[in-house]
């Protein structure tokens, strides 16, 4: 039987057809402002609150201070007691990018990860992490490498991506068939501002709904809701919008 991930979030976990599959890695892609970070921030804090899951943020663009004042502005007004006593762990970009040099900075990460304490992980993002790398084998060869780490010490993890198309299907990378899931996040702007989508486009060892469905993101950070029969991302002959 398939162990699961709740993310908590409220409709996501439905399409999920209950969670993420535990010790997987998820890739999370869309373009600026589609709500990647939200998201993952969300999946840590949920796991605290929810699911007595402690969680790793890893983030290579903001420092612990910003973060804190992110999370705390979606409502998750508990995120700095859970960084104190412990249950959040937040490596920034003060700490990961100090040696500039990923082999030193994983070093710093090992003993977390090999520590039983921790469920969770996050990533953000991706396309920070890839600059350590010269060539695209290098970086193939260490997200390999950092994945099975991750996996092999039973976390369940979140990477970021930044998603250039508005469309997904029109701009797929090599990171997307390395990970274990990806979940887009759309957003397509109307008169008066932008609606915003989550496509669950592949979920390895688990049975997904792979419609589009509509989002939102409010107070207590992103709510997806089943109705997507009411939604469209095509027009009529099926051209992206």
């Amino acid at each position: 039987m398939i162990e699961l991930t709740k993310t908590g979030i409220d409709g996501l976990d439905e399409i999920l057809n209950g969670g993420i599959v535990k010790n997987s890695t998820t890739l999370v892609s869309g373009n600026p402002g589609a709500g990647k970070s939200i998201l993952c921030l969300q999946f840590i804090y949920n796991g605290v609150e929810q699911f007595d899951e402690k969680g790793i943020y890893l983030t290579f663009e903001e420092d612990a201070e910003d973060l804190r004042e992110a999370a705390e502005s979606l409502g998750f007004d508990n995120w700095a007691e859970h960084v104190e006593n412990g249950d959040i762990k937040v490596y920034d970009k003060k700490v990961l990018l100090r040696e500039n040099d990923f082999s030193s900075s994983l070093e710093l990460l090992l003993d977390d990860f090999e520590d039983n304490d921790y469920d969770r992980v996050v990533l953000d993002s991706l396309a920070m992490f890839e600059l350590f790398f010269e060539n695209e084998k290098e970086k193939r060869t260490y997200l390999l490498k950092f994945t099975d780490i991750l996996s092999q010490n039973d976390l369940t993890t979140l990477m970021t991506n930044e998603q250039g198309a508005v469309f997904p299907e029109t701009e797929i990378g090599l990171e997307n068939y390395l990970t274990d899931g990806n979940i887009y996040l759309i957003q397509t702007p109307t008169e008066s501002g932008v609606n915003r989508y989550v496509w669950v486009a592949k979920m390895r060892k688990q049975d997904i709904e792979t419609d589009i469905f509509p989002m939102e993101i409010s107070q207590g950070g992103i709510r997806v809701h089943q109705n997507a029969s009411a939604f469209s991302m095509m027009s009529e002959d099926d051209t992206p919008l």
